[in-house]
């Protein structure tokens, strides 16, 4: 960056010179190689000539990706005896546009005994669980608390939303009873 373009709020690029370690810290969007001082991200220079601290403020911010200890919430789209597939939609309350997909195994549901996942969820149920381990790139998911597990159910025969009358699950349209490991607020609020 010459001296006559050195001021806050330049564009700038990956690898763009800002300046020399000597004249300034690195702050947030900066790396320093062999002594100059590069843009890390595509944004904007401040220039705290103060502190005498340079920062890049990116102008588009990185996808969401969901980590460990992340709660999501996402669509059932595969369920097996022993597991069930996720296709992640929201990381907390940020929805995302990237696509993630999630694994629920059985031992993950419940801190108690659960005999099939088909008793757990459906195909098409909207859930929100942890993840737990992301290890070989994989999402592991659990809904091992209260507060996860459904949230949205639709009838396995009719497709109507399910209402939750006690602790059962009766579709209002057909009568067909189902059974899920639903979250404490079912049916509250949007998905």
């Amino acid at each position: 960056m010459t001296d006559s373009a050195r001021k806050s709020g330049q564009f700038v690029a990956p690898g763009d010179r800002l300046g020399v370690i000597e004249e300034f810290t690195l702050g947030p969007g900066t790396y320093e190689e062999e002594g100059t001082i590069y843009s890390e991200v595509t944004g904007r220079t401040l220039m705290d000539m103060l502190n005498k601290k340079i920062s890049v403020f990116p102008l588009v911010h990185a996808v969401g990706v969901p980590k460990v200890g992340s709660t999501v919430t996402g669509q059932v789209s595969d369920v097996q005896s022993r597991s069930a597939t996720l296709r992640i939609i929201k990381i907390g309350k940020k929805s995302i546009s990237g696509s993630f997909t999630g694994i629920l195994h059985i031992s993950d549901v419940s801190p108690g005994f659960v005999e099939s996942m088909f008793d757990v969820c459906k195909a098409g149920d909207i859930m929100r669980a942890r993840v737990v381990s992301d290890k070989n790139r994989v999402l592991h998911l659990s809904t091992a608390d209260k507060n996860l597990g459904v949230v949205y159910a639709l009838c396995s025969r009719c497709g109507q939303m399910l209402p939750l009358k006690g602790l059962r699950m009766r579709c209002t349209s057909c009568g067909k009873i189902e059974r899920r490991k639903i979250a404490s607020d079912y049916g509250e609020g949007e998905i």
